[in-house]
């Protein structure tokens, strides 16, 4: 499932990083790797607030929707 639809607060391990190249290099730089481990912390707008590697970063739901969990 994409990770938009993820439930806040739920560890969920990343599968799947889809998109172009050059979108797919943009979310690896930013730690979004097959088998890493991600939590959504929280959703507004439709964008989305996660954790990955003990870093927070907020990704716009065109971003999540390319990263499968």
């Amino acid at each position: 499932m994409p990770l938009t639809l993820a439930k806040t607060g739920e560890e969920n391990s990343i599968k799947k990083v889809g998109g172009r190249a050059e979108t797919r290099q943009f979310l690896e730089n930013l730690g979004f790797v097959p088998g890493t481990r991600v939590r959504v912390i929280a959703e507004i707008s439709g964008n989305v607030i996660v954790s990955v590697k003990e870093s927070r970063i907020a990704i716009s739901r065109e971003m999540a929707l390319k990263i499968i969990v």
